[in-house]
């Protein structure tokens, strides 16, 4: 046998391996793609084959005074909590990641601790803590309770960032007299910026696609897409949630390209020289 040659067992297990691959894509993917085809038909009901093709459900949608305000809700909420995460996330990653203390790891973990914890839970335990100031009807409450939710998806990218980030040019910076926020500013944000950037997007998909949370802080006036397509599938069935999933699934695409275009940019920025101060 030739160096470098596959045997037989080891081709039959890397099309075994293939087959397997795309039978798990398939099962992920397929409720999701069944959906599309649906927001674009004629009739009146989830069935196939279609009876037609038709945009109605889209124009109902942007139509409607029931989903147009859910969506400026969801836009509000989600900047507002993309701002605060990504500030509170983004100073909570460089702090970790310039000390070293005993309890690092402990702190951590509370910070991640909402992606971990069902969001049952994290909803459960804001209600009962926002209750008594009387948050839980009003923006204000729901976009505290989407940025402790967000936060950490910016905490854990950032983080993955400087990991790659090099120590000595804050040395430098600072040997050549740069104060601290000019050395942040000038020298570490540009270099971590594409990873900061990609916490963003993270936290905003993680406040606009969240629906347990709002469920219970949310009032009438803030109510958001998510909460109104779940009250939707409850009282009244329409493939005009099938429209409103299926512009969901757009966004939701929309937020992996432009993170892989963040995270191509963000190894070519670090590969560059750094700039100067």
């Amino acid at each position: 046998m030739r160096d470098g040659a596959d045997t037989f067992g080891q081709r039959i297990a890397r099309v075994a391996l293939a087959l397997l691959t795309g039978a798990v894509l398939i099962f992920l993917v397929a409720p999701i793609v069944v959906i599309v085809p649906l927001s674009f038909s004629s009739g009146s009901f989830f069935y196939y084959p279609l009876p037609g093709f038709s945009l109605r459900w889209y124009q109902d949608f942007f139509a409607s005074s029931f989903w147009l305000p859910s969506v400026w809700n969801s836009l509000i909420v989600g900047t507002a909590a993309t701002l605060l995460a990504t500030l509170l996330g983004t100073l909570a990653a460089i702090g970790i990641w310039r000390t070293r203390f005993a309890g690092q790891p402990l702190l951590l973990a509370i910070l991640i601790s909402p992606m971990v914890v069902p969001v049952i839970i994290v909803a459960v335990g804001v209600y009962f803590a926002f209750a008594p100031l009387r948050l839980t009807d009003g923006y204000a409450g729901l976009i505290l309770a989407h940025t402790t939710l967000a936060a950490p998806f910016v905490v854990i990218t950032v983080l993955a960032t400087l990991a790659g980030f090099d120590r000595t040019l804050l040395r430098a910076a600072a040997s050549l007299g740069a104060a601290p926020l000019t050395t942040f500013r000038r020298v570490m944000l540009p270099l971590i910026l594409p990873g900061v950037l990609s916490g963003a997007v993270f936290a905003f998909a993680a406040s606009f696609d969240e629906v347990v949370v709002a469920l219970l802080i949310a009032g009438p006036g803030q109510r958001t897409l998510p909460r109104q397509m779940f009250a939707g599938i409850n009282d009244n069935i329409s493939l005009t949630i099938t429209a409103a999933a299926t512009m969901l699934i757009a966004i939701s695409l929309a937020f992996m390209i432009f993170v892989g275009w963040l995270q191509r940019r963000g190894e070519v920025q670090q590969a560059r020289p750094a700039p100067t101060v």
